[in-house]
């Protein structure tokens, strides 16, 4: 496609004086150009799509350069990114050292807020309102909500505090009916309710349609009187019965057709000098403009490259090609044998590899939108009524329910088994994604177990031990890279000896971040030194005393480990052996620097040092001096 528009970096003030049929044709030259560059980079896909039409109409009302708009989900931001000057650094979208597929401060003066994670958008957005009062700012503040972070409990901690305040927001819900699978809970029967009937908008576009183009001279008239009566009973409907967002003190304006451009403008028109909080409430279609996108939303919420024509190909379940896949034939074979096992996630059904699970088990699945300290809280009630929960969340968004991992369920020692899928290094999706602080914040948790499997023969008998076989806390944290085959007895409770070959040093790791400490073994070998390399599974509790029988004798000892180093398992063994008499050296290795941005896995090793070369520098540099 040629471009006329996208690459001309638009001003403000040029979006705002395009005509009808120019914001058409922007609109489809900021698909096409989503469309190429995430076919060959990866990226959140059917979500970018769904919100073009927004976008556009958003930055034709307001000036991005004076106004404040703030995107969560974060990974909605695409063509926000296009037309804030970045056409022609797009082609670098997640790769290392390019633009971050997430709103970042450090990327442009017109990110407001990163929000890698949900649900943050409306607080963030307060937060700015009430320091422009103070200021004496008398810019707009915008919050763009939706694909499913209206699920979390903080939008709604922060619009009951707009509501009381009653601070100049405008929060604009972009209602797709999806977070990444299909939107649960009372808030998405309560939006559906809220868009006057299932077919409100699909019946409405219809009619236009027909009457526009079969008989245009009486149609457009027609049309306009509709949409008045349409306005007066709505307006009618919503004073006897209020939302729930008016009950919360904002004043509340919708639906809007969010493909409509001239409604949208309109709508954006209207709120826009509103003294007191606002939601105006967007239908959109996750995926629009896109056959493949729209017909399965979900496939193409996150993708990796893909051709354009073929469309994305669907992993299948049958055969076990990741750490997800081997999770998620494991639950199912414990289930059918334990009655007792039920499976929880956050609004991540296929992500986590439960789709399979929630088919064969619906009365035993539970997914609690982008909800994760509900999601931990629930699971300890469930495995207090006696079940044994399963809750499968990502490692960097089960963070944000530290508190109730410890207070509801390691104080009351319930029975609740967290699977960390995307632990350590995830590449492309970047910092706010990476699963490097699990084990930190997982290490100190009273009566926690923590495996970290290294290959799926590990997963399996972690699973397997973990839920049938302990009555207490258990986390399993598994990575995204897949596994690394161990060609030895698999003991997951004990350490393993991958190579003994002399007393100079001894490495200990966990994980497939093994197959980097077994080239720098060899490394090493070839550079004249001899040790010991050994392979835990369980790093918690450590089996201290096989740990000491293990490295008699050796005086430099290395952990290494795919985590931030501060509170890692390498700190907690330098500690465990310090107190029952190690008097040697130990040096941990690990992630120094949480802020390894995106680019390949291989890329963010080498960054983080751990890699087979930068592990033997390393082990070199001690050991040498």
């Amino acid at each position: 496609m040629d471009y006329k528009f996208i690459n001309r970096n638009l001003t403000p003030k040029e979006i705002a004086s395009l005509s009808e049929d120019e914001r058409s044709s922007l609109c489809k030259e900021i698909r096409d150009k989503i469309l190429n560059v995430v076919s060959q980079n990866g990226g959140h896909l059917a979500s970018n799509l769904g919100v073009v039409e927004l976008t556009v109409a958003l930055l034709s009302v307001f000036d991005y350069t004076e106004d404040q708009i703030i995107f969560d989900v974060g990974h909605q931001s695409y063509a926000y990114k296009l037309l804030t000057g970045r056409y022609e650094s797009f082609d670098t979208l997640r790769k290392k050292d390019g633009i971050s597929g997430f709103p970042r401060r450090s990327e442009s003066p017109y990110d407001v807020f990163d929000t890698g994670h949900s649900a943050t958008s409306v607080s963030a957005a307060v937060g700015i309102a009430r320091a422009n009062e103070l200021n004496d700012k008398n810019n707009h503040v915008i919050a763009v909500i939706g694909d499913g972070a209206m699920t979390g409990g903080p939008a709604y901690e922060a619009i009951n505090d707009l509501g009381h305040r009653k601070d100049r927001v405008i929060v604009i819900l972009n209602d797709n009916e999806m977070s990444i699978n299909e939107n649960v809970g009372g808030l998405a029967k309560h939006l559906s309710k809220v868009r006057l009937s299932g077919g409100y908008l699909k019946a409405k576009r219809a009619t236009e349609k027909f009457l526009t183009k079969k008989i245009p001279i009486l149609g457009r008239p027609i049309v306009a009187m509709m949409l008045a009566i349409k306005d007066f009973f709505r307006f009618l409907i919503y004073r006897k019965k209020p939302t729930i967002f008016e009950e919360l003190g904002l004043v509340y304006y919708g639906p809007v057709d969010g493909h409509n451009m001239k409604e949208l403008i309109k709508a954006l028109d209207s709120v826009k000098n509103i003294n007191a909080p606002v939601l105006l409430h967007v239908c959109t279609k996750k995926g629009k403009g896109y056959k493949h996108s729209e017909k399965d939303p979900s496939h193409y919420h996150g993708v990796s490259s893909f051709d354009l024509e073929k469309g994305v190909v669907i992993p299948s379940r049958d055969s076990v090609n990741s750490f997800t896949d081997c999770f998620s034939k494991t639950l199912i074979d414990i289930a059918n044998k334990n009655r007792n096992v039920v499976a929880v996630c956050a609004a991540m059904t296929d992500g986590t590899g439960l789709d399979e699970f929630a088919k064969r088990y619906p009365t035993r699945f539970y997914d609690c939108g982008i909800a994760e300290e509900h999601c931990v809280t629930m699971a300890s009630g469930l495995a207090i009524g006696g079940k044994v929960p399963v809750v499968a969340i990502y490692s960097s968004f089960l963070q944000r329910a530290f508190d109730q991992i410890l207070e509801d369920c390691c104080y009351m020692k319930t029975h609740v088994v967290f699977c960390m899928d995307r632990a350590g290094l995830v590449g492309a999706d970047g910092h706010t994604h990476n699963g490097i602080f699990d084990i930190s914040y997982m290490m100190p948790m009273p009566d926690m177990t923590i495996f970290v499997p290294t290959d799926y023969e590990d997963m399996t008998l972690c699973m397997n031990h973990s839920i049938s076989k302990m009555d207490s806390p258990v986390a399993i944290r598994y990575s995204k890279a897949g596994e690394y085959k161990l060609e030895i007895e698999h003991n997951i409770l004990s350490p393993r000896v991958i190579d003994d070959y002399g007393k100079d040093f001894a490495i200990i790791t966990c994980g497939p971040i093994q197959k980097e400490v077994d080239q720098a073994v060899e490394n090493l070998k070839n550079s004249g030194y001899r040790g010991i390399n050994i392979n835990l599974c369980m790093i918690k509790p450590l089996d201290t005393d096989a740990i000491l029988n293990l490295i008699k004798g050796v005086r430099n000892i290395f952990t290494v480990e795919e985590g931030i180093i501060n509170g890692g398992f390498g700190a907690n063994l330098v500690a465990e052996l310090t107190a029952n008499g190690f008097e040697g050296h130990i040096h941990n290795i690990g992630i120094k620097d949480p802020m390894i941005r995106c680019g390949t896995l291989s890329e963010q090793f080498k960054v983080a040092g751990l890699d087979s070369g930068s592990i033997t520098d390393t082990i070199l540099n001690h050991i040498k001096h």
